[in-house]
């Protein structure tokens, strides 16, 4: 590990260490102040929109020319928005020269399962009623987004909608039952997460419903005729289980899946823009999305 990075993981120790602290509002408050010095790109522009009562924004660039990502952002199922995840959003855009659909999807504990996966499955069908071809379309997400992107295909792939092009997903959480080995041997590595930590967000999510539903944990699914799917995750990272066992199952059914992990890397990593891993992360996902997309 370089003192480069020794340093940053210091860092998100000491800075990050109680974001789980205190009440969903406070937390939630805290989260939203955190971003408030992120600068876009001078060449990225938003549009507030709403899409059956789903507040939504696109963001775009002048470049922005031949498909549409649709963004599901982390927190856990209880935290996050659209402003915490604009920046990194944009480096997509930028990297992709796709435009983006980011959603403020319905949080828990006040929306359980299944606001946010309701909310997500109106936002894509939304954008193909529009006019929007599927195989111009990726899912894409972080965390908990990342795993609300994969329920999201299998819901509809339930409903008979046509999927997307693909979907590419940092850090995703992909199993809410918490069995996954890195849970413990990670525990002592990761600088965000902790398994205590996650069960809190667990009883949040799943309402009335079992950790182990496939629309709450993508990682019990039937994942066949699912479409490309790129994953990312950190070596450090108590979820890395997650994505592990994802690619393995996918790999046998079929499924057209990827996956990097990044040595001496943490949970979502990517929301740094100055690491070098991150830098290679986006050229990954713009090499991804242009082959799925098809375009030359």
């Amino acid at each position: 590990m370089s003192t480069f990075t020794k340093f940053i993981m210091f860092f998100l120790r000491t800075q990050l260490s109680g974001w789980s602290d205190g009440s969903i509002n406070d937390q939630r408050a805290r989260q939203e102040k955190s971003v408030r010095f992120f600068k876009l790109p001078k060449q990225i522009r938003t549009r507030v929109i709403e899409i059956n009562g789903i507040a939504s924004e696109w963001i775009d660039s002048p470049d922005s020319g031949f498909g549409t990502i649709l963004y599901l952002h982390g927190g856990a199922y209880a935290l996050g928005s659209i402003n915490s995840h604009r920046e990194l959003i944009s480096r997509l855009v930028i990297s992709t020269n796709c435009r983006a659909l980011a959603i403020n999807y319905r949080l828990a504990p006040e929306h359980p399962f299944p606001a946010a996966l309701e909310d997500s499955t109106k936002a894509y069908t939304w954008l193909i009623s529009s006019g929007i071809d599927p195989s111009r379309i990726c899912i894409a997400g972080d965390s908990a987004g990342g795993g609300l992107a994969i329920a999201t295909l299998l819901a509809l792939r339930e409903k008979g909608i046509p999927l997307p092009a693909g979907i590419f997903c940092f850090s995703p959480w992909l199993d809410l039952t918490l069995s996954g080995d890195s849970i413990i041997k990670n525990k002592n590595l990761d600088p965000i997460l902790s398994g205590s930590i996650l069960e809190k967000y667990v009883n949040y999510y799943k309402g009335n419903h079992k950790e182990n539903d496939p629309l709450i944990s993508p990682l019990f699914a039937d994942l066949r005729g699912l479409p490309p799917i790129l994953l990312q995750s950190g070596r450090n990272e108590i979820l890395l289980d997650d994505s592990v066992r994802f690619y393995e199952k996918a790999r046998k059914v079929g499924v057209d899946v990827t996956l990097k992990i990044w040595d001496d890397m943490f949970h979502v990593f990517q929301l740094f823009s100055f690491l070098p891993e991150t830098q290679e992360s986006m050229k990954q996902v713009s090499e991804f999305v242009s082959r799925v997309m098809h375009v030359e």
